[in-house]
């Protein structure tokens, strides 16, 4: 089992950052590749950015692009989504996620699940 806690969510005005983490316990978090997800009120959970287990290999969604960066301290069990130039549409519930695979854009590929931090950007 892994366990994982996201923090960091809050309110900020359109064109500023965030920082978000998501801590992880229980099993060897370096074994696991780590993922960012978000799901807006109304709309389908949707990937942000995921990295390998050793850090060396990220993707990011098209959305966030130039914008997110996803970054972890495997000696910290640790897993960071910076956020720049935050927009309004960017209004959502961000899920940390661990999967077996490597590196992975899909949900269904993920196994573990943190309980989600609210993100809200005013116009």
């Amino acid at each position: 089992q892994v366990q994982l806690v996201e923090s960091g969510g809050g309110l900020v005005q359109a064109g500023g950052s965030l920082r978000l983490s998501c801590a992880a316990s229980g099993r060897t978090f370096s074994n696991y590749g780590t993922g960012w997800f978000r799901q807006a009120p109304g709309k389908e959970r949707e990937f942000v950015a995921a990295i390998s287990r050793s850090g060396a290999g990220t993707i990011n969604a098209n959305s966030v692009k130039g914008r997110f960066t996803i970054s972890r301290d495997n000696a910290k069990s640790t897993v960071y989504l910076q956020m720049n130039s935050l927009k309004p549409e960017d209004t959502a519930v961000y899920y940390c996620a661990a999967s077996g695979a490597s590196i992975a854009t899909v949900g269904g590929q993920y196994d573990y699940w943190g309980q989600g931090t609210q993100v809200t950007v005013s116009s």
